[in-house]
């Protein structure tokens, strides 16, 4: 039986029945636990270990008073000695060297002399005595009178010799100390002697000061040794919760026989790793030696992952270790978590008789495990070549050792698949990278006799557990399933990927690292990772085809391609976000005069309706444009048709209202260099001037389309030639990870960064700091500006009278020979001579005439009218009503547009 280091093999037990001891072993009638008189009882008692130490300390504390009593008294009378010796001395040397002593030894009468001197001295000095002898002894001097001339009692040999006498009497007045001097004269002579002394008792008494001071003292230390006894038994008490030394004897062997009769392995381990204690079943499970105890665990010739358990210390529930032949159930606390030793406390539990159990629990567990990561893991993503790939890639090496996957091409489009097609391998995962199995992008075309063929037809499972004997498999292509057997691969299962009623295509699951073949529950575990995978590539299948179909329409209704004009040299990006479709769009739209008009919108979604909407505004826009509205009134309309568009799609029809667009209108002129900018919600442009210098200008920042009734307010800005006007959707400068005022001042980094670049390297430079793939769409416009000199603008002004035109005839016909357009001279004549008289005949002046030589021929007649001209047929007795009919057809384009002051009707031709 193993024990506890320290503890006595037995003790002698109490008599059953025999009643438990009080607490503190008090007597009866004392306190309860924790009461005052109990504790003292058990304090002073010395059947207890607190009241033995008591006794102790009481001895130790009376020794040492008897001690320093003995030691007190001593040193008190060798230090009285010595004082009064020391004092008597000074006293006499100091009478028998005083002057006239000496003298006075000589006189007819010495006692005359010295008699009231040496009362005086020794009243002054505190001795008991002064006495004054001759060199026979006879006293001269002495305190009682009647004893003067009488012979001195002491040795005063050495005296006469020139020495000194010390010497411890018992006189008539105690015991006291005598010290003898001689008294010489001028010559050295010794002519007398002085002899003074003291008592004891008046040179003592620090004894009897001192001694009360150490009684009050040792009295202290019982006291103290008292109480701490009193704290000590307590806190023994409240540590051994009230028992007492025979109960806690008993309560130990109880426990020592319990520990050692438990059929469950038990360890404490220190916390410097060596074992404290091990009970007889845990010697047993682990074959301890029998010097365990006190050995480090590492050192106990135990397997490395169970010594290493034990030496850790760490907490373990149920883990189970293969120790020996036995299968150990290990648990594992410290000690230490209420603030007890460190340390750890393990028990051992065989469950040897579970190991099969326990092995195909762990295969259950596995399978659940591969099942959850199989939901969390497949379908990360809408893209069906991916979730393809995420089905093969779990499956190795946990369950298959090679995996594929081969769907119809049409699911790959997002099409419904049509089923007797060819499939293709979108997805090959496999434990090596050389398997001689189909490549991943291949068309197949299984045989009817194949597995995959015979699963695909039924849509049922089919497993072959021994493909060297499956001629059905072999008859696909003999040759590459010679390479698949010679490789090793040796076992196959195959499930349809089935969405619903749609079939996708069928995944195969191929062994050949592990020797036993697919069973049945395999195949239910392979059936069960297709299905959740079949479902994640239907979903990914049907957004790729509404993505398709979103894309088409949005590529659709965005410019393929800029219009030619002569105002501009533009760039433009157009990065679609990772959500899917947007609503950010963008266009260039030439206008009269050589304008230009730019303008970028965004709305708000994606997906289909904000396609569609995007589309529906951008035409919009195209309309608007045409009648050379000034941007403030475009982005009016703009708002009153996205209002409309709300009120039509109400939510009871089931169609999503457009939740919010913006939009930013820009037109420039290039012979003025004016753009007008007006905005509706959208950022501010930016502008780069050839100088370097880049800011946006404070255009004023209308509410978004949709709002319905708010004014909007236009900016112009003087561009001067070679400035890049920036056009932006938030895409570009806003994201979750930053917000929009560092998103432009990136932007203006990158504007200041190349000064003087082209619009296409601008657009490079800006985009290089975005994103792969953007969270939300961009459009991005980048503009040139160029100048319409005055050597390609000739203007003139017009008197109100049809005299005047052909004073105008003139002075173009002129300018066209300069421009050296003489072939356009007739027509250009035929032209403005309609315009100018209508101008005079039906305008209000003044009038005025401008031609400009861009891409083409531009004439324009203005006027301070707000009257529109209208095309009509003239009847054939009509005299007139032709003028603009003819301007129609000679002109390749014409128009009227309004100016604050009233209206100019234009006309193109092309140049010769």
């Amino acid at each position: 039986m193993v024990r506890l280091p320290g503890r006595p093999a037995t003790r002698p037990p109490r008599p059953f029945g025999q009643p438990r001891a009080p607490q503190g072993l008090r007597p009866e009638g004392k306190g309860a636990n924790g009461d005052r008189p109990g504790v003292l009882w058990s304090a002073v008692s010395g059947r207890s270990v607190a009241g033995q130490v008591f006794v102790l300390q009481v001895v130790i504390v009376l020794l040492l008073v008897v001690s320093a009593v003995v030691a007190q008294v001593l040193q008190v009378r060798h230090d009285t000695d010595v004082e009064a010796a020391n004092r008597s001395l000074a006293v006499a040397e100091t009478f028998a060297n005083a002057p006239g002593t000496a003298a006075a030894l000589r006189a007819p009468d010495p006692t005359a002399v010295l008699q009231p001197k040496a009362e005086a001295a020794r009243k002054a000095s505190g001795v008991d005595f002064i006495v004054v002898l001759n060199t026979d002894g006879i006293r001269y001097t002495h305190p009682k009178t009647d004893r003067i001339g009488k012979k001195f009692v002491g040795t005063i040999g050495p005296a006469l010799a020139g020495g000194t006498v010390t010497e411890h009497i018992d006189g008539t007045i105690g015991p006291l100390v005598q010290v003898v001097v001689p008294v010489k004269d001028s010559a050295g002579t010794v002519v007398g002697l002085v002899a003074a002394g003291i008592t004891t008792a008046h040179v003592g008494g620090a004894a009897d000061r001192q001694l009360p001071l150490l009684l009050a003292a040792a009295a202290a230390a019982l006291a103290l040794a008292t109480a701490g006894t009193a704290l000590v038994s307590r806190r023994l008490l409240r540590q051994t919760h009230g028992l007492g030394p025979y109960e806690m004897t008993r309560m130990y062997e109880h426990h020592d026989a319990v520990l050692h009769a438990v059929r469950e392995g038990v360890l404490i381990v220190g916390g410097d790793g060596r074992l404290l204690l091990a009970n007889d079943e845990a010697h047993r499970l682990l074959g301890l030696p029998q010097d365990a105890e006190r050995r480090h665990v590492l050192e106990l010739d135990l397997d490395e992952e169970t010594a290493a358990l034990l030496a850790s210390g760490r907490v373990a529930t149920d883990e189970v270790h293969l120790v020996k032949d036995r299968l150990l159930a290990i648990n594992q606390r410290p000690t230490d978590l209420r603030g007890g030793p460190a340390g750890s406390v393990t028990t051992l539990r065989d469950s040897t008789e579970l190991r099969a159990l326990s092995g195909r629990a762990e295969v259950a567990r596995e399978r659940l495990n591969m099942l959850y990561d199989a939901g969390v893991g497949i379908g990360t993503s809408l893209d069906v070549t991916r979730t393809a790939g995420e089905l093969a890639e779990l499956a190795v090496p946990r369950f298959a050792d090679f995996a594929t996957v081969d769907l119809f091409d049409a699911v790959l489009s997002g099409e419904e698949p049509r089923p007797g097609t060819a499939l293709r391998r979108v997805a090959c995962a496999g434990v090596r990278k050389d398997a001689p199995l189909y490549p991943v992008d291949e068309r197949i075309r299984f045989v009817a006799t194949s597995p995959q063929a015979r699963s695909l037809t039924t849509g049922q499972s089919v497993v072959e557990p021994r493909l060297r004997e499956s001629r059905g498999w072999r008859a696909q292509d003999l040759e590459r399933t010679d390479q698949v057997l010679a490789y090793g691969i040796h076992s196959l299962i195959t499930v349809p990927l089935r969405a619903g009623s749609l079939l996708l295509g069928v995944a195969s699951f191929w062994r050949s690292e592990k020797p036993q073949p697919f069973d049945a529950e395999e195949v239910a575990l392979a059936e069960e990772l297709v299905a959740r995978a079949a479902v994640s590539i239907d979903n990914a299948r049907r957004y790729t085809r509404e993505h398709s179909m979103a894309v088409t329409l949005q590529r659709s209704l965005l410019p393929r391609s800029l219009p030619e004009q002569g105002a501009l040299d533009i760039s433009y990006r157009y990065l679609p976000a990772q959500a899917g479709v947007g609503g950010d769009w963008f266009d260039v739209l030439p206008l009269s005069g050589s304008r230009v008009a730019l303008v970028v919108g965004d709305v708000v979604g994606h997906g289909l309706h904000a396609a569609a909407t995007m589309g529906r505004l951008r035409t919009a826009v195209h309309n608007f444009s045409a009648l050379d509205l000034p941007p403030d009134e475009l982005l009016g309309l703009l708002d009153e048709l996205v209002v409309r568009i709300d009120q039509d799609e109400t939510p009871a029809e089931g169609a999503a209202v457009v939740t919010g667009a913006t939009c930013l209108y820009a037109v420039y002129d290039p012979v003025s260099r004016l753009c007008t900018v007006a905005r509706a919600g959208h950022p501010p442009p930016a502008l780069a001037r050839p100088d370097g210098s880049v800011d946006f200008p404070d255009v004023p920042a209308g509410p978004p389309l949709g709002l319905g009734g708010l004014p909007f307010e236009t900016a112009e800005l003087e561009l001067p030639a070679d400035s890049r006007l920036v056009l932006y959707t938030d895409g570009l400068v806003e994201d979750r990870e930053r917000d929009i005022d560092e998103g432009l001042e990136l932007l203006r980094d990158a504007l200041r960064r190349t000064p003087g670049a082209s619009p296409e390297e601008t657009c490079r430079a800006v985009l290089d700091r975005l994103p792969n793939r953007p969270r939300d769409d961009v459009a991005l416009i980048v503009a040139r500006t160029r100048v319409l000199g005055a050597d390609r603008v000739a203007q003139w002004q017009v008197p109100s009278d049809p005299a005047a035109v052909s004073e105008v005839r003139a002075s173009v016909t002129r300018q066209l020979s300069d421009w050296d357009l003489e072939e356009s001279a007739f027509t250009t004549e035929l032209i403005l001579s309609e315009l100018v008289t209508n101008a005079i005949r039906y305008g209000r002046g003044p009038i005025g005439v401008r031609l400009l030589r861009d891409r083409t021929l531009i004439c324009e007649v203005s006027d301070h009218s707000t009257t529109s001209p209208h095309l009509r047929y003239a009847a054939s007795t009509d005299e007139g009503g032709r003028g603009l009919f003819l301007v129609a057809q000679l002109a390749e384009r014409w128009g009227t547009r309004y100016t604050p002051n009233g209206k100019i009707i234009w006309a193109e031709q092309p140049l010769p």
